[in-house]
């Protein structure tokens, strides 16, 4: 074998390179691997946390809604009531708004494909505990009404789905395991959620007749 290598060292010179070239080059992949799954869980980690500063304030102003109707019969009088009203209204607007850029609609290609991309097919159950606290507090009037002494604990409810399904957003353990973000998931993953959220709306629909209720999907099996 040595005399070989005697005879023929350059080509065992150009196996030597080429053996070292392999290995360099599984190594550089594998270290490429790393830094991409390193700089995907840095973006998912950032996007985690901008979603939850988006919960936090939902959860704030959904709190101060069921504060409102707990006491707005207290209110000076009614033009403080229909300010205080107004107010909500557009905070919860607004945050249904930004909370569709971490939560897309569900089966956008199969609904509402005439509409701007960002509004077709239908709410997820997160935004629609939003906009079902937004209908009621819409429906609320300064002295009573109908359905007004449980109308705090029908934002509660909406309060209640809405950190469920954050909670299982953020969730560390799904992070790593799942590979689809809420957004990209099946309809039949989310269907406990969805369930809860269509209870909500035949609440709401039962506590106020009548309601308009723009973009709400059909109940989905």
């Amino acid at each position: 074998m040595f005399a070989w290598l005697n005879d023929h060292i350059e080509i065992a010179v150009a196996i030597l390179s080429a053996v070292i070239a392999v290995f360099g080059a599984l190594v550089s992949r594998n270290e490429t691997r790393k830094q991409r799954a390193l700089q995907l869980e840095n973006l998912r980690h950032n996007v985690d946390a901008q979603s939850l500063g988006w919960g936090n304030s939902c959860i704030d102003v959904l709190n101060r809604a069921a504060m409102f109707a707990r006491t707005r019969q207290h209110q000076a009088n009614d033009q403080s009531f229909l300010q205080q009203r107004i107010n909500m209204m557009l905070a919860i607007s607004s945050l249904v708004e930004r909370g569709r850029l971490f939560f897309p609609n569900i089966d956008p290609s199969n609904k509402g494909v005439e509409k701007e991309g960002a509004y077709r097919g239908s709410r997820p159950p997160i935004l629609d505990a939003l906009m079902y606290a937004y209908y009621e507090i819409e429906a609320l009037t300064r002295q009573g009404g109908p359905t007004a002494d449980n109308s705090a604990e029908f934002i509660e409810d909406c309060r209640r789905l809405l950190v469920s399904e954050l909670q299982a957003h953020l969730d560390p353990r799904r992070r790593d395991t799942v590979v689809d973000r809420y957004d990209d998931q099946r309809l039949d993953q989310r269907g406990d959620a969805i369930e809860r959220a269509n209870a909500l709306l035949s609440n709401l629909k039962s506590r106020r007749p009548g309601i308009h209720l723009g973009e709400r999907k059909e109940t989905l099996q």
